[in-house]
């Protein structure tokens, strides 16, 4: 039957196109042929129900050409299971008329949805004659199958017909026109100007992935990345119809091209070049197919300056302190020393007087966007950061270059030591929750820990014996009160015992600490206690503050970083393959992922990106080293 309005809810936003110039009527067949009817791209509205054997529509149309490849229409459908056939009948009302049939499955183009789909066929046609493009659904859901068009005005357009058996006795001429293309080529093809059919669940992320041009950053919206895939080895997009998406040299705007483009292949064997001179890790070919995937989209956040983006969406498009500690690890760790460098010298730009970060930075670095509280564990993870980047750089000329950093790990450092009271703990803090605590939380003292070893270990390689014992002493003090206050709670959240369990605790194993005794059964419990039944792990169970059902890959990685440093490589191998089997259709990681289990927020997230490729490195043997406490510190 025909539909009013639109039934079901669609979630994208698009231009709609222009309509079809005026065309001579249906009788003139040598005008037809001349100037087919072959289109009808405007999509508001659902038309016409097609679901069932008592209900289906037809358009009829003409081409000039000869051969008939495949035809497309906007579809929305409130049912996940079932199937939808495409034929091109010569006799509207006669299925044994058919010259050329389609049927496909809507749970394969991924259930509940909406959007352009494509049927491929193939049948000899004759120009200029009319035929019938025919559509018909059948499953046993409830919901709504329509074929979307418009109740505009189509000039010059051949009539569209809605079968209702039980409203119209059968088939009724209609005025509206369903939305179609026959043999469509270019733009016309889906997922170029318009998305291909956009599952309903994909939508449950703002972004899918990224273009880049080294400078310019665009993100891959879920309803473009449906039926696409990157150019192995780049940041260019492959899409359903062959062609490519890439953001040029110097462009602001991604555009579409032909496969083999000499500016895209330009860009994708810049990129390969750019893998080939570092390391890939991974111990099986799915961690390193998700590490060259979380390589290229982190050297894709990752802006001329240093900024390092949390992820291309706009409550993301900040600079984190703590975010761009781990990428800087990551790409170090992967000999690609200048961008961990860049990373670092942009903390220097950006630290305030008193030796602090902004929780966030606009990634111009001219400053904080708004007026969120800082947090005190950048003073731990950016020392951490740069011990590890000295750890990794090429012998010549580091120290030069870590001195240009001394002066930034010297503030950080001393604010970090000042900041410890009389039981060797720091003040309570936001901590990676971006949540204030009452009292100190594990979330800030095991970075702190970090960030005081690993400034005291620069000191010493560059003979500053005075600043190495100051900050080893605020170290060892600072040691002694997480083992005394946290250690006995199983390093739950916060001292007071009263916020719960916190993926944190993962920050007191490697890379970032020694584990000190019992941090295994802490660990354990921690992660049991946290583990959600989508398989992966809530940042904490706070019983002041809910993180519902999803599980946030950047938690979860912890435990698999964690367990990796400290010889448990089958449960790290677990969890990783846990993270590494939610990523998106395009292989990126997401921030969260839902109930359903599915990829939410954002993807790809530049943190989980960095864990993946530190566990990765641990889990084939690379481990990263762990910066040595006072007591036990040695050169290498």
């Amino acid at each position: 039957m025909a539909f009013a309005r639109t039934l079901l809810p669609v979630v994208l936003s698009l231009a709609l196109a222009g309509v079809p110039a005026s065309l001579p009527g249906p009788g003139r067949a040598a005008d037809l042929a001349a100037v087919p009817y072959d289109g009808q791209v405007g999509h508001e509205t659902a038309l016409f129900g097609v679901k069932a054997t008592n209900n289906a529509a037809a358009q009829e149309f003409t081409v000039d050409g000869t051969r008939l490849s495949r035809v497309s229409v906007w579809l929305g459908s409130g049912a996940a299971t079932g199937t939808v056939t495409a034929q091109v009948r010569r006799v509207r009302t006669d299925a044994g008329s058919a010259i050329a049939s389609t049927t496909l499955d809507l749970a394969s183009l991924g259930g509940a949805g909406a959007g352009w789909v494509e049927f491929p066929l193939d049948a000899a046609v004759t120009a200029g004659t009319v035929y019938y493009l025919f559509l018909q659904a059948s499953t046993v859901e409830s919901g709504p199958i329509a074929w979307y068009g418009t109740v505009r005005s189509v000039p010059g357009s051949l009539t569209a017909w809605n079968y209702d058996r039980a409203y119209w006795g059968g088939w009724h001429a209609a005025t509206s026109r369903p939305a179609f293309h026959v043999n469509p080529t270019g733009s016309e093809r889906c997922g170029e100007t318009e998305p291909c059919y956009v599952p309903a669940s994909a939508l449950a992320a703002r972004t899918s992935g990224l273009l880049t041009n080294r400078v310019g950053t665009e993100a891959v919206l879920p309803s473009f990345a449906v039926g696409a895939s990157y150019v192995d080895g780049s940041n260019v997009l492959r899409l359903p119809s062959g062609r490519w998406r890439y953001l040029p040299d110097g462009a602001s705007a991604s555009t579409v091209v032909a496969a083999d483009d000499p500016g895209a292949l330009a860009q994708i064997e810049e990129s390969r070049a750019w893998l080939a001179a570092g390391t890939v890790p991974g111990a099986t070919d799915a961690q390193r197919t998700a590490s060259q995937r979380a390589l290229l989209s982190m050297r894709a956040l990752l802006k001329p300056n240093g900024a390092f983006a949390a992820a291309w969406a706009p409550p993301w498009e900040y600079s984190w302190p703590r975010d761009g500690a781990f990428a800087a690890v990551a790409f170090a760790a992967t000999g690609h020393d200048e961008e961990a460098y860049r990373i670092l010298s942009y903390d220097a730009r950006t630290q305030r007087a008193d030796g602090t970060w902004e929780a966030r930075t606009l990634l111009d670095g001219s400053g904080p966007p708004d007026a969120r509280k800082w947090q005190l564990d950048a003073n731990g993870w950016v020392p951490w950061a740069t011990w590890q980047w000295y750890r990794a750089a090429p012998a010549e000329g580091r120290d030069d270059r870590l001195r240009e950093l001394y002066p930034m790990v010297s503030r950080a450092a001393d604010h970090a030591a000042g900041s410890l009271g009389p039981d060797g703990l720091p003040p309570a803090s936001p901590d990676y929750w971006e949540l204030d605590t009452t009292t100190t939380n594990i979330g800030t003292a095991a970075p702190l820990l970090a960030g005081l070893n690993s400034a005291a270990d620069l000191a010493a390689r560059l003979g500053r014996g005075a600043d190495a014992e100051r900050w080893g002493d605020a170290a060892g003090r600072l040691s002694a009160g997480i083992a005394a206050a946290f250690a006995p709670l199983g390093y739950q959240r916060t001292v007071d015992g009263k916020h719960g369990r916190d993926s944190a605790v993962a920050f007191m194993a490697p890379p970032f600490n020694s584990a000190p005794a019992g941090l295994g059964e802490a660990l354990d419990s921690t992660y049991r206690a946290l583990l959600l039944p989508n398989g992966g792990v809530s940042p904490g169970n706070d019983p002041s503050f809910s993180w519902g059902s999803y599980a946030w890959t950047a938690s979860t990685s912890f435990f698999a970083l964690a367990w990796a440093g400290t010889g448990e490589q089958a449960k790290a191998g677990r969890v990783l393959d846990w993270v590494l089997s939610r990523r998106n259709g395009l292989g990126e990681l997401p921030e969260t992922v839902n109930g359903a289990g599915l990829p939410s927020a954002v993807a790809p997230l530049g943190w989980t990106d960095a864990l993946v490729v530190l566990t990765a490195l641990a889990l084939q043997g690379s481990a990263r080293p762990v910066p040595p406490p006072a007591a036990s510190r040695h050169h290498r």
